[in-house]
């Protein structure tokens, strides 16, 4: 699986850090999202789909 996500649209609800803190985390100056990990392991994929789900800005997408 690959993470991307759009930065320019991030609001920095920092949803995804708080359910995936193995993938992403926060720019502590921007306050965007950053991907820590663009090719997470197969049984983080439940933790990066919710993420996927739950992000207000719809900015993060998963890909196979």
């Amino acid at each position: 699986m690959k993470v991307t996500v759009d930065r320019d649209r991030c609001i920095g609800a920092g949803n995804c850090a708080l359910i995936a803190p193995s993938v992403f985390d926060q720019d502590p100056d921007e306050a965007v999202v950053v991907v820590l990990d663009e090719s997470p392991p197969e049984d983080s994929r439940a933790a990066v789909q919710e993420a996927v789900d739950r992000c207000p800005a719809a900015v993060i997408a998963l890909q196979r």
